[in-house]
């Protein structure tokens, strides 16, 4: 039945966000190492705008501990330098009038605990979300066998909803698996 095909979709298409979703919280749960995507939740205010540091600088890594904002002008300095102390990543920034320069300081074993709990937690989220999908898919399957449908047909299309569950599951314990070890790394 085609409707049972729009909803086997429009499942695989929400579980897949979740995945997504569960990667770019991954990413921010930073490893010790230096990467510019660190800083993707900082905002500068530019203009009385409040502005991604991505989009008012550039911002790189000369070393694996070190993260260097270079100012597209140079009057954003002091509030690139604010935005940091006031964001919650815990780094101390430091300029030489023209780049700030944040040096990420090794992780102690009881901080890569931490995160990894909190990584841990992110995919949990992530498996929550998957299993909404599921539960809502077949919900709205059953009230099509309510309408008419066949039962064989929502039987089968139940079956196919929980191999994509286990399915996009699966890709969530490879993103932790990824993350843990990445934490855990000296």
């Amino acid at each position: 039945m085609e409707e049972i095909e729009l909803y086997l979709e429009e499942a695989k298409e929400l579980m897949q966000k979740a995945v997504d979703h569960t990667a770019a919280e991954l990413v921010k749960i930073r490893a010790g190492k230096a990467m510019p995507n660190l800083l993707d939740g900082v905002m500068v205010p530019y203009y009385g705008t409040p502005t991604p540091i991505n989009q008012v600088s550039s911002v790189t890594t000369p070393d694996a501990r070190t993260l260097s904002i270079r100012p597209f002008e140079k009057n954003l300095i002091s509030e690139i330098e604010k935005a940091i102390i006031n964001s919650d990543l815990g780094l101390a920034p430091q300029n030489n009038g023209e780049v700030v320069i944040l040096t990420i300081p090794t992780l102690t074993e009881e901080r890569r605990q931490a995160l990894v709990k909190q990584a841990k937690h992110e995919c949990e989220n992530g498996k929550i979300s998957i299993r909404t999908v599921r539960k809502d898919t077949n919900d709205s399957l059953k009230k099509l066998q309510k309408e008419g449908a066949s039962e064989d047909e929502v039987k089968r299309a139940e079956d196919k909803v929980q191999k994509f569950t286990d399915q996009y599951s699966a890709k969530i314990d490879e993103l932790l698996v990824k993350k843990e070890a990445d934490i855990m790394k000296v």
